[in-house]
């Protein structure tokens, strides 16, 4: 069974930091292009990052450029976000979705073939 579980998320406060860990089971991240995404409560999914597995080229949202940055460990087989100066505005699920493709993708989710949980975050004082 293909899976993706996220971890990571939890309260911090505004310019705080986190890291939300992606780790696949069932599968080999290797050839997946890897994306996050994130919903507001009463907002719309939206494409936060993504990280090709040919040249680890990324691509991100430009609310979270120069604050957020996506990696990837194939060893073990997880994918990482890393959220610096954190504002409440960033107050979501977090979810993780995988693409078997090596390539730069988009963030349309009908592309995506195998979605994790999800992980709350949430930024307040």
């Amino acid at each position: 069974q293909l899976q993706l579980v996220e971890s990571g998320g939890g309260l911090v406060q505004p310019g705080g930091s986190l890291r939300l860990s992606c780790k696949a089971s069932g599968f080999s991240l290797d050839h997946y292009a890897i994306a996050w995404f994130r919903q507001a409560p009463g907002g719309e999914r939206e494409g936060v990052s993504v990280i090709s597995s040919a040249y680890l080229s990324t691509n991100y949202a430009d609310s979270v450029k120069g604050r957020f940055t996506t990696s990837r460990d194939n060893a073990k087989n997880t994918v990482y976000l890393h959220m610096n100066n954190l504002e409440p505005a960033d107050t979501a699920v977090y979810s993780c979705a995988g693409q078997d493709t090596p390539y730069l993708t988009g963030w349309g989710e009908h592309e995506y073939d195998v979605w994790g949980q999800g992980t709350q975050v949430t930024v307040s004082s």
